[in-house]
């Protein structure tokens, strides 16, 4: 019996492409931080280019590492509905970064300097950490202590960057 054959498996691939859009998701604002933490006396609109273009890079190279390893495993050229999926999937990796970027931006036209604009966007990032490690804990059925510790490990991320940031500079 094929895998579409069986009962369950329609739930088992949704499952799978859930956990691989907050894997993206979570990934994103990790890289979108670290791109800000490690900027220097750059301008807000030239480091928001700068995050989204390594977000890009990195998805790129990432959907680029599954197709030539799905090509690998089925020995074959893939079909355009599979090259399809496989470049639409991911996207979570860049647009996890959009809240934190407006931020950036956001708190700049206000008048925030680039320094006070990049933590502001640092403390989004780290705030969605913390509420995809909650979620993420939920959705696993975790008791309140693991939950928290979800939650605990997923913002740590983003307070290493601020704390990066605050070093670098």
């Amino acid at each position: 019996m094929s895998d579409e054959a069986r009962p369950g498996s329609d739930l088992v691939a949704r499952q799978v492409r859930e956990e691989a859009r907050t894997a993206h998701g979570i990934y994103g604002l990790i890289v979108g931080s670290a791109v800000m933490a490690a900027a220097h006396g750059e301008a807000v609109g030239r480091l928001a280019v700068a995050v989204l273009i390594t977000l890009l890079i990195y998805w790129v190279a990432e959907r680029y590492a599954h197709l030539m390893a799905r090509r690998t495993v089925l020995r074959r050229r893939l079909t355009r509905p599979e090259l399809r999926r496989e470049l639409s999937q991911g996207w979570e990796l860049v647009t996890a970064s959009y809240l934190p970027l407006i931020v950036l931006v956001s708190t700049n036209l206000l008048g925030i300097g680039l320094t006070g604009s990049v933590l502001s966007a640092l403390v989004c990032s780290t705030v969605l950490l913390c509420l995809s490690g909650w979620r993420v804990g939920g959705e696993a059925e975790l008791g309140l202590g693991q939950r928290l510790l979800s939650t605990s490990i997923a913002g740590a991320f983003g307070v290493v960057m601020i704390a990066l940031k605050s070093l670098l500079h």
